[in-house]
């Protein structure tokens, strides 16, 4: 079974390009260089006053999500550069189990 972890963060809208170099810089690195992950999505919608950033990661195990975010998997991992952006950062990420649109191989 492969499990998505979602994490959700908002920026003002004139920051959304500059955050999503932040990210894919630092979350998207290492999240792709940790062994059973299996992709990565990075979503982002904007309007007049804020950007909404959805981070889907595709893995293997929580065993493999552990190897990632520590063994409170539940928690959201930051990066010191999403402090000049972040209007909030939420504490906790989701997990879901994939059952549909995804080819394990």
């Amino acid at each position: 079974m492969v499990i998505a972890r979602t994490w959700t963060g908002r920026t003002k809208a004139e920051d959304a390009e500059a955050y999503t170099k932040v990210v894919l810089d630092t979350g998207i690195v290492d999240l792709k260089a940790t062994p059973g992950n299996r992709g990565t999505l990075l979503l982002r919608r904007t309007d007049a006053e804020e950007a909404e950033f959805v981070l889907i990661s595709l893995w293997d195990s929580l065993e493999s999500i552990k190897a990632f975010a520590g063994e409170e998997v539940d928690l959201a991992r930051y990066y010191p550069e999403d402090d000049p952006y972040l209007l909030e950062k939420a504490e906790k990420v989701v997990h879901y189990d994939v059952v549909s649109g995804f080819k394990a191989e």
